[in-house]
């Protein structure tokens, strides 16, 4: 069935250094737009489903820009708001070999979503209209202001009847000194609220505070995500491991948690061009999983071919249709772990 999702989030500009440069040693900087609802909007636009992002940007020049790219990704812009001055920006330098990649924040409270008052958006009449809304925790460490709109604004849908989806997506270098402490209970605020959750047992382990005695990251997800599933009343919770070859390649399994029975995917191994977005094009699979009606099985090894595709593209943003994913998953939804 196709839905009408909402994603309430910031734009963020992306400047890219170019190859495997360091911000030291380049002169000239690439420049894109993106953000965690861009991201999962637009995927799910190309799905077939209509994206809304609701958003601020500036009035101005660098807004201008921001809004014909997001018109480019196939996102409806009738919910964002004009306003404000700045916009967030993020540099990436690309890892290589044993060199991590490395995103540096800058200008990011001083932006326009960042800094929107109170009665920026009218949330009554957007809640009417969408099925779905997705929120992330980016956005809920940006600041009190920020984190009340978002609170706000999921109440709203759920009053509605709409889906709420909530990926935990726990930045350290967004919250903090004692940034666990700090982001629990606003966390734990949209657990509550959530339909459909993306963690794994490192939010549950270290956000939330829960314990275990398991060693492997498989046996700590089967033993925590359905304590969290029972504690906060949620259907569905959904996410993925990850471990790095010593050639740089990458082996990536997605696994999902629904009426208290696990469904894990075939492990995928595939080399890598441009990391960022990738866990996004999984949530956007899980949504589109769910709201297809597909069986757990096929969602979630939908959704890990769609982050492994994502892998593939530049960009933030993931590009690949319905078609594209169910025809690279074709050979890879024969084996499911249980």
């Amino acid at each position: 069935m196709v839905k009408r999702i909402a994603a309430f989030g910031e734009v963020m500009m992306r400047l890219q250094t170019p190859g495997y440069e360091l911000l030291s040693q380049a002169s000239t900087l690439h420049y894109s737009f993106s953000g965690t609802g861009v991201n999962v909007v637009s995927a799910l636009a190309r799905f077939g489903h209509t994206g809304y992002l609701v958003s601020r940007l500036p009035a101005n020049p660098v807004g201008d820009a921001a809004i014909s790219f997001i018109r480019k990704l196939g996102i409806t812009e009738k919910h964002i708001v004009r306003g404000g001055n700045y916009i967030g920006m993020y540099f990436l330098e690309n890892g290589f070999g044993v060199r991590p990649g490395r995103v540096t924040y800058s200008n990011r409270q001083e932006s326009s979503f960042n800094t929107a008052p109170e009665g920026t958006y009218d949330f009554e009449t957007i809640a009417k209209n969408v099925d779905i809304a997705h929120f992330c925790g980016i956005a809920l460490a940006m600041n009190d202001s920020v984190r009340s709109l978002m609170k706000r604004f999921a109440r709203t849908v759920k009053a509605q009847g709409g889906t709420i989806v909530f990926d935990c997506n726990y930045r350290p270098s967004l919250w903090g000194d004692n940034g666990y402490e700090k982001a629990k209970p606003h966390i734990e605020d949209m657990l509550h609220l959530a339909d459909i959750v993306m963690m794994n047992e490192k939010d549950a382990i270290h956000v939330l505070s829960m314990k275990t005695d398991k060693a492997s990251r498989h046996e700590q997800v089967k033993e925590l995500l359905p304590a969290v599933a029972q504690r906060y009343n949620i259907p569905v919770i959904a996410g993925t491991h990850r471990s790095i070859n010593g050639d740089n390649s990458h082996v990536l399994q997605g696994f999902m948690l629904k009426q208290d029975a696990f469904t894990f995917s075939q492990s995928l191994t595939f080399s890598v061009y441009d990391r960022i977005g990738a866990g996004d094009a999984f949530a956007s699979g899980i949504v589109h999983g769910e709201s297809r009606q597909f069986s757990p099985e096929k969602t979630v090894g939908f959704a890990v071919a769609a982050s492994m595709l994502a892998h593939t593209m530049a960009g933030d943003t993931p590009m690949s249709s319905e078609s594209d994913i169910l025809r690279i998953m074709t050979e890879a939804l024969g084996d499911v772990e249980r």
